[in-house]
């Protein structure tokens, strides 16, 4: 079998308002037991691996087996880390063992009158089968991006009150 070599590019910035402040949404990141309460696939996925090392220079690993499905890796360097400002990391992403693609994101939070505006921005580059993959990629962070504002509005946690808002134009993908 002969395999196509093609490399593909995707970039993308999502924005979203919460009405929680900063400090909340930033330690949904930085604190690995909030982390694991809203990252992932949740119920789809029966988790494999998991690693947190929030500092610079640490790596996360997420690695996960999608029900009757394939297994998805997630292993994340942090790059730059300023307290609750921004997140800049590099992560790579495999499924069933075969190097999907390379990213860099950034993660930028901004107090605002009525709570956080978060943005994230993004830049991949697709390997191989995956070249068309980059459209998928903004959908799976649109969702990851939904169930923080969930997981903001949850019970039990002070200061994670009300509903995310989208910022900007509507989002068709939910």
């Amino acid at each position: 079998m002969t395999i196509e070599r093609r490399l593909a590019r995707s970039s993308f910035t999502l924005t979203r308002d919460y009405p929680a402040p900063a400090g909340h949404v930033w330690r949904a990141f930085a604190q690995e037991d909030r982390k694991r309460q809203w990252w992932g696939a949740g119920d789809a996925m029966e988790p494999r691996e998991w690693a947190f090392d929030f500092r610079v220079g640490g790596r996360d690993v997420a690695e996960g087996r999608f029900h009757h499905g394939p297994v998805s890796r997630y292993e994340a360097v942090y790059t730059d880390i300023v307290e609750p400002v921004r997140i800049v990391t590099t992560y790579d992403m495999w499924i069933d063992g075969e190097h999907m693609s390379t990213s860099l994101a950034s993660l930028e939070f901004e107090a605002i009158a009525d709570g956080t505006r978060f943005t994230h921005t993004e830049h991949g580059v697709f390997f191989d089968r995956f070249w068309a993959d980059g459209p998928q990629r903004e959908r799976g962070t649109r969702g990851l991006l939904d169930q923080l504002g969930r997981y903001l509005a949850g019970p039990g946690a002070a200061g994670r009150t009300g509903n995310p808002r989208r910022h900007g134009r509507p989002d068709p993908a939910g």
